[in-house]
């Protein structure tokens, strides 16, 4: 079996997430960040499988260079060899432009077989990096797999959630999986793992290591951007009817009625 690649992101701890309220957008500076959590059942799913099928795994990143925390943290749970995708010509990428960007840092480490990826970040919820990979590579894609079942003759057999249960399909290799979190259980970084990752290697791709298209990087790259983000405003607190449930009902009924006045 070729290499098992993962793709993570490092986004801000959802605790921490604070808005600049003159510019719009996230502050990061001493804000604590995290491997999206979704990704973390992907690196173990792909820890699992080098377990059982003996494959190299290898784990990619694209962002700034402190992601480089984030890759070693993968390497501590048992993920063989990283890389970071890091440039300034990548600032500012859609998921349009960063799912090309990452597609052609795949075709970099090698041949593969399988490309694991959390169903969605949870910065930005969009669902589409994974499957846009799977697009710039021309391989099959699964989404939201809970469970997969065996290798055999170059295809893998899943079984993917929906939202009556799940479906089981046969896709041929190689191919490209978004996971849930009802797939494993991700593990604790172990003393050796952490051990090898604080001397471990992160290679680095840039734009021109990469060798493609300018004009499909970044800012050029993205025809969606974000003009504006805020935090919503507080709600208002309820108010509860101390009385018989008739009575409540009544009050209730008027303030939805003064409301759409």
């Amino acid at each position: 079996m070729n290499n098992i690649v993962v793709c993570i992101k490092q986004v801000p701890d959802t605790a921490d997430v604070k808005i600049n309220p003159e510019t719009n957008t996230l502050v990061r500076e001493g804000v604590k960040s995290i491997i999206n959590p979704f990704d973390m059942y992907a690196i173990e799913e792909a820890v699992r499988l080098k377990e059982k099928t003996g494959a190299k795994t290898i784990v990619i990143t694209m962002g700034p260079p402190q992601a480089e925390a984030a890759l070693k943290e993968a390497i501590s749970m048992g993920i063989d060899e990283a890389y970071l995708v890091s440039d300034r010509a990548f600032a500012g990428s859609d998921t349009l432009a960063t799912s090309y960007t990452l597609a052609n840092a795949i075709k970099k480490t090698g041949e593969f077989s399988v490309i694991l990826c959390g169903k969605q970040a949870s910065d930005g919820d969009t669902a589409q990096v994974g499957p846009g990979i799977s697009t710039h590579l021309d391989i099959p894609q699964v989404t939201y797999v809970k469970k997969i079942e065996e290798f055999k003759d170059n295809t893998a057999r899943v079984e993917r959630m929906t939202e009556e249960g799940f479906e089981i399909l046969e896709a041929p290799l190689p191919c490209l999986f978004t996971v849930v979190k009802e797939i494993n259980e991700p593990r604790l970084p172990s003393l050796k793992g952490i051990m090898r990752s604080k001397s471990a290697k992160i290679k680095l791709l840039n734009a021109q290591e990469l060798d493609i298209e300018a004009d499909r990087l970044g800012l050029k790259g993205s025809p969606t951007q974000v003009v504006k983000i805020f935090s919503p405003e507080r709600r208002k607190g309820g108010e509860i009817f101390n009385c018989a449930a008739e009575e409540a009902a009544e009050k209730l009924v008027n303030i939805l009625k003064d409301s759409l006045h």
